[in-house]
């Protein structure tokens, strides 16, 4: 595996290697892979947690920098912030500001509105922007599975004030 794979190749790796064993129609066989995948995260995250704990918080809170080291933790919920914070990080990464509406724990999905800015432009509408927050999520927040975005809220109509017309001079 490359230092360049994220969390999120990863999943999608081993998510194609089960559709695979499971179109093959072998339900034997994709259940002992499903197994053997939970075996060996359960193996990692064993390992995983004992090397925080023999590091402690300081030498840990150092590597979290790196996008590999803070997704591993945070798969194996060994990441020292909650969820709430690395969500809240992530998003404040993002080019257009966001509004979190709720993540739901149970499901993994996060909802979001954008921001309302003044500007109007848009900027790529809102499957954009929740291609952007997935992006930034997936190594940070790997609880979130899915981002829902809503619309801005409209922008209050502009009340155009001008110059009153002259009025004509009175008339002697």
């Amino acid at each position: 595996m490359s230092a360049a794979m994220d969390a999120r190749e990863a999943g999608r790796r081993v998510d194609a290697v089960l559709d695979r064993l499971a179109a093959g129609g072998d339900r034997k066989a994709c259940e002992a892979a499903e197994e053997l995948v939970r075996v060996l995260m359960d193996f990692y995250g064993a390992g995983l947690a004992r090397i925080t704990e023999r590091l402690g918080a300081g030498p840990v809170s150092r590597m979290l920098g790196d996008d590999l080291v803070a997704s591993l933790l945070a798969l194996h919920d060994l990441h020292p912030e909650d969820v709430d914070s690395r969500i809240a990080r992530a998003l404040a990464t993002l080019h257009e500001p966001v509004e979190p509406l709720g993540f739901d724990t149970a499901t993994g999905v996060l909802r979001l509105r954008a921001a309302s800015t003044g500007s109007g432009c848009g900027c790529g509408g809102t499957d954009a922007l929740r291609r952007a927050a997935e992006d930034a999520l997936a190594g940070i927040a790997p609880e979130v599975t899915a981002v829902e975005v809503e619309p801005a809220p409209p922008q209050p109509a502009l009340l155009q004030i001008g110059r009153r017309p002259h009025a004509p001079a009175p008339v002697p």
